[in-house]
């Protein structure tokens, strides 16, 4: 076991200990205008990212084969667990997506599922071992296994992770040796989608507005009306992505300095310490103190990368493409939305946001990459 753990990649390790750091202080700063009713939420992420280590190292020395193996009893857990949620699961902030846990915790089975999609998907293009993708055969059957969990998160609804189940299988269709046709079929029928969807949403958008302001969803409406509309958009609807461009442009070169952000400080900015954290970060550290965030991200996501790149194994190398294509989404998506190129979606900044699930997923990720690089010995497709 000792001789696994030295083949740990251990930059990606002091990586994560730097954003432990980073997100502990930024999540302390984040929820000092709030107490006491966030009180303790840095050391909650402190204590997650203890036990997100011990997810690392202990998921580095299991064979990620022998998931492999049980992918689709893996799968239909993961379906049943979504199920389950909708059902049974009490609506926070509109949504039934949460189990509640003894001791205050709560439980995402999205999150979850990220993994468990990737790794399914992954165990089924490795049967083709690098050949090129039939439609037929492989691309309807793949695209069916990703839709199956996106529609049962989308009505919980969740449109942050269903958008990224939609994301990781089009780079890991893609990675897995798609014809150029179809790529191209894809393109066409994705930009078609979305000028049709545009074209209907301001056509009936009074009516739109009706039908959900009716069931209770109006905050979808207005995150699709500001992105797509922005100057016709009220001022509340405007508020978060609006006041939150003002605040990271307000800190300049290097920031306000820590504590000191004036509009986090005077509540303007919704959800500091979780999908706006970024705002944080910019108004108090800057544009220094961001570039030096994304280099992290950088350099982090070129090492998975590398580890991919040297994969005997192709599954392991797709189930390392999986998990960079989601962080690298969830990185542009977050940043995107602070700074108004992308829709706002509740999408939260991976391994600085606050939050138990999304932590300990992210961190057993890692420990899945680490177990990849570690077992690369020759095998037999199943």
């Amino acid at each position: 076991m000792f001789f696994k753990l030295k083949k740990i990649d251990w930059l990606m390790v002091a990586i994560l200990a730097i954003f432990m750091i980073m997100s502990t202080l930024l999540v302390h700063s984040a929820i000092a205008p709030y107490l006491p009713d966030f009180k303790n939420y840095d050391l909650k992420t402190l204590m997650f990212y203890g036990l997100g280590f011990a997810l690392v190292f202990g998921m580095s020395i299991v064979d990620y084969r022998t998931l492999l193996r049980y992918s689709w009893y893996i799968y239909g857990t993961g379906c049943l667990l979504l199920v389950l949620v909708f059902l049974f699961a009490p609506e926070i902030n509109g949504a039934r997506s949460w189990f509640k846990l003894p001791g205050g915790l709560l439980f995402q089975p999205a999150e979850l599922v990220k993994i468990i999609l990737i790794m399914t998907t992954a165990y089924l293009l490795g049967k083709r071992e690098g050949r090129l993708l039939s439609f037929h055969r492989d691309i309807i059957p793949i695209s069916a296994v990703t839709l199956l969990p996106f529609i049962l998160v989308l009505i919980q609804p969740d449109l942050g992770n269903a958008i990224i189940y939609l994301v990781v299988l089009c780079a890991m269709l893609w990675i897995g040796n798609t014809k150029y046709s179809h790529v191209l079929i894809g393109l066409t029928l994705l930009v078609t989608f979305l000028i049709v969807f545009v074209t209907m949403f301001n056509i009936y958008n009074q009516q739109i507005h009706d039908y959900l302001d009716d069931k209770g969803k109006l905050h979808w409406y207005q995150r699709i009306n500001t992105f797509i509309n922005p100057d016709e958009a009220s001022n509340d609807a405007k508020h978060q992505s609006s006041y939150a461009q003002i605040a990271i442009g307000s800190g300049g070169l290097i920031g306000d300095g820590f504590l000191q952000g004036e509009l986090k400080n005077k509540r303007f900015i919704p959800y500091p310490y979780s999908d706006s954290i970024f705002v944080v970060v910019g108004e108090e550290f800057g544009f220094l103190g961001s570039s030096v965030l994304l280099l992290l991200y950088f350099l982090f996501l070129y090492r998975m990368i590398q580890i991919a790149l040297r994969c005997i194994d192709k599954r392991g190398a797709f189930i390392i493409i999986g998990i960079a294509a989601m962080f690298l989404f969830q990185i542009f998506e977050n940043v995107g939305m602070m700074i108004g190129l992308m829709p706002i979606t509740g999408i939260t900044l991976p391994f600085i946001s606050y939050g138990g699930t999304s932590l300990l997923l992210n961190m057993l990720c890692i420990g899945l990459v680490f177990s990849i690089k570690l077992h690369q010995e020759k095998y037999e497709v199943d």
